[in-house]
């Protein structure tokens, strides 16, 4: 049975101020479920007797407690409650010094869509970017919404959240590869790509900020088709991402 204190704990990881205090996030349904055991430290998890009697073994998890689902859609985040949801340690990330110089990793300036931000976490892990910088202004990565949009991505792409200027700057100093996308830089499909450095993807409305394009030494620019032919001003953030780590993926094949 799920207590009302139990619940209400639940409830509050929808904000990220609770979030933050509680050292915690949710996720939801099967799969996702899955793709975290493991990966995360599970402090709690509710699942339907169904579900549990579904299982070869249980994931691994500090209280597990079975629950109908009336109990569960009201525990849920989602509108259509998916038999299992748990309440997960928020991660310690790591960060290799040399992580620059050997792989390609993503940066964020102000992506503020939790559904944008959750695709591109999907986007990254299917491209093999195991590593996005979000400034302080992105969304939270483990807001409901955006963990459940991963659909478990979230388990392999690590992020960290700081300020982007001094990392640029240092990146700079290092002569690290730092791309940008521009509706004035060079096409990318016929520019040389390297196989390692940060691409900066800027905000949904007014792209990357001012002071980060001063710091960007690579730009380009996703040729529309056919040329000269009036379309959009712009592509939405997540699908530039997906274009852009595509190309720089190809290249290296």
């Amino acid at each position: 049975m799920l207590s009302k204190g139990k619940l209400k704990f639940i409830r509050s990881l929808e904000m990220k101020k609770h979030r933050k205090e509680e050292q915690a996030f949710v996720a939801e349904g099967p799969k996702i479920i899955h793709d975290l055991d493991g990966h995360f430290a599970c402090k709690l998890l509710l699942a339907t007797s169904a579900w549990i009697e579904s299982q070869v073994s249980l994931p691994q998890a500090e209280e597990i407690i079975e629950v109908t689902p009336e109990e569960l859609s009201r525990a849920s985040f989602l509108k259509t409650p998916q038999e299992v949801m748990a309440v997960y340690a928020l991660p310690t990330t790591t960060l290799r010094p040399d992580v620059f110089e050997n792989e390609l990793t993503l940066a964020l300036d102000d992506v503020q869509d939790p559904g944008n931000l959750g695709t591109i976490i999907r986007l990254a892990d299917w491209f093999g970017i195991r590593h996005i910088f979000c400034s302080p202004g992105t969304a939270d990565g483990y807001n409901p919404k955006v963990v459940q949009a991963t659909m478990g991505a979230i388990a392999r792409v690590q992020l960290h959240y700081q300020p982007l200027l001094p990392l640029l700057e240092e990146l700079n100093q290092k002569q690290i590869p730092i791309y940008g996308t521009f509706l004035d830089g060079e096409n990318m499909y016929e520019k040389k790509l390297s196989n390692h450095g940060i691409i900066v993807m800027g905000n949904e409305g007014n792209g990357i900020s001012p002071l980060l394009r001063e710091k960007i030494d690579q730009r380009l620019y996703i040729p529309n088709y056919p040329t000269g032919v009036l379309t959009s001003e712009s592509l939405n953030v997540a699908t530039a991402t997906a274009i852009i780590c595509s190309e720089f993926r190809r290249r290296q094949r």
